[in-house]
């Protein structure tokens, strides 16, 4: 199961329910796909397919709604 928490701009921001038990999230576009850690800051924690500009949108992105994705997952891993 991957539940998607939002879309923006092409990328899709989402979990996987059984994965690793630190707190992070994978984002998706057409080229590929990253996943961020997402504490204690946000840090990159794979990268496949992404260029850095596409990099950098997606981090801005996910520094911004970063409270509202640990929110998802509290929501989401608490069940």
């Amino acid at each position: 199961m991957s539940p998607t928490i939002f879309r923006h701009k092409g990328y899709r921001f989402f979990f996987f329910s059984r994965e690793e038990t630190r707190m992070h999230v994978h984002v998706s576009c057409e080229e590929g796909e990253v996943k961020f850690r997402l504490e204690p800051n946000v840090t990159l924690a794979e990268n496949h397919g992404l260029t850095k500009k596409q990099l950098n949108e997606v981090e801005k992105i996910t520094r911004e709604y970063r409270d509202e994705i640990i929110t998802h997952w509290k929501t989401h891993f608490s069940r």
